[in-house]
């Protein structure tokens, strides 16, 4: 099941294992190319968990419609309250050094209906993207599908640890 408002998309699944051991996945960055469900994500370039707000961890990226092709997108976790809620912005390091973001959040809230199954809802959020942005980003950068796909790789994922 998915929803579309205005400003954000999200998609529920039940996953049939532990809301702690589905967080603790979603908590690895080196997981995320396998839960990806556009196909963007490549591989993390940083292999620690994620264990507190405002925590920076980067992932390489690929888009045939972004004009180098392949990238790098700088994330800072702003949600974490195990095992309920992970969540990130999403950003990109400029020459500088300066990290900016783009304004859309990535998050997960877990709630577990039972020892052994936990229901999982991907949000994707735009709504803090400034006007500039939208001029030449169309969001959501991707049809709801892809929520579901990443819950259901997110689902294989933890069932196989």
């Amino acid at each position: 099941m998915h929803t579309v408002d205005q400003e954000n998309v999200s998609a529920t699944l039940t996953v049939a294992e532990p809301a702690a051991k589905v967080f603790a996945v979603l908590a690895d960055p080196t997981t995320h190319a396998a839960i990806d469900g556009t196909g963007w994500v490549r591989e993390s370039v940083n292999q620690a968990p994620l264990t507190e707000v405002g925590q920076i961890f980067r992932m390489d990226m690929h888009h045939a419609g972004h004009p180098d092709g392949d990238y790098r997108v700088v994330n800072k976790v702003q949600a974490l309250d195990p095992p309920r809620a992970i969540g990130w912005l999403t950003g990109y390091e400029k020459d500088d050094g300066q990290l900016e973001f783009g304004g859309w959040i990535w998050r997960y809230d877990l709630a577990a209906l039972g020892p052994s199954e936990t229901e999982v809802t991907l949000t994707y959020d735009w709504s803090a993207v400034p006007g500039f942005r939208r001029e030449y980003i169309q969001f959501p950068p991707f049809g709801p599908e892809h929520l579901i796909n990443s819950l259901r790789h997110l689902a294989a994922l933890v069932s196989e640890r």
